[in-house]
């Protein structure tokens, strides 16, 4: 294929995408035909089918194609031994702020978290929706316990029960914030919450930590930081 072409099939598979995620946020995954994305897009019916299988190809893609906050966050946070918890925190509060700041990945964890329903054409939406949610959860647990050897210390619960928690309180925090964003400051409420929560587990974030939490909001449009975090907070929601 022609460069040229190679380019042209790259935009319209990207203009069949934006397309798909207006007219979701818009009337739902449900209720938006593949006939309704192509028009959208000013694109054939054909061409949807040359990019995507499915719906719910489509659908992944799009979900792919923002990368999602809470996969980087437990990542991150199991590779730096030295404080784990603190480095959740710091990308959980830089996926926040993505999140304010950025419309296309709030249009997207809209999409994700109000706008879906699990038929059974959008199957494999739900187990890729499970296969993030499990991984996130699994990291989250490798970091307690890594985070909880280094501090000598014993959890009030098991590992598992505290990793299912912070996702429970990421998603709620998130998915109020969606139906309603003037009713409080996400940032602002999801950093508050994350130290309470890891500091009734029993906890200490550093300094260091904290200050980075703090900072995060001026600096996460443009810090490397922010852009990890970005690759992975989606995750939470749409998991």
């Amino acid at each position: 294929m022609a460069r040229s072409t190679k380019q042209e099939a790259l935009a319209t598979r990207n203009r069949l995408l934006d397309a798909a995620e207006v007219l979701f946020q818009a009337q739902g995954v449900s209720q938006t035909s593949l006939h309704q994305i192509a028009q959208q897009a000013g694109a054939t019916r054909g061409a949807i089918y040359w990019h995507f299988k499915d719906k719910a190809d489509l659908f992944n893609a799009m979900m792919e194609r923002v990368k999602l906050p809470l996969e980087a966050a437990g990542q991150a946070a199991v590779a730096t031994p030295g404080d784990p918890i603190g480095e959740i925190v710091h990308r959980l509060v830089a996926a926040l702020d993505l999140m304010t700041s950025d419309a296309q990945v709030r249009r997207v964890l809209e999409v994700a978290t109000h706008q879906v329903e699990y038929t059974s054409e959008m199957a494999s939406v739900r187990q890729r929706h499970l296969s993030v949610r499990n991984e996130c959860i699994h990291d989250f647990q490798k970091a307690f316990r890594l985070a909880a050897r280094r501090e000598r210390l014993r959890l009030p619960v098991p590992a598992s029960v505290a990793a299912q928690g912070l996702h429970a309180l990421i998603t709620g925090v998130i998915q109020n914030w969606l139906l309603d964003p003037t009713a409080f400051d996400l940032v602002r409420t999801g950093r508050q919450a994350f130290e309470v929560y890891v500091a009734g587990l029993g906890f200490r974030i550093a300094d260091a930590a904290l200050a980075g939490t703090a900072a995060a909001g001026a600096n996460a449009g443009t810090s490397g930081t922010a852009d990890a975090a970005s690759a992975a907070a989606i995750a939470a929601v749409a998991s």
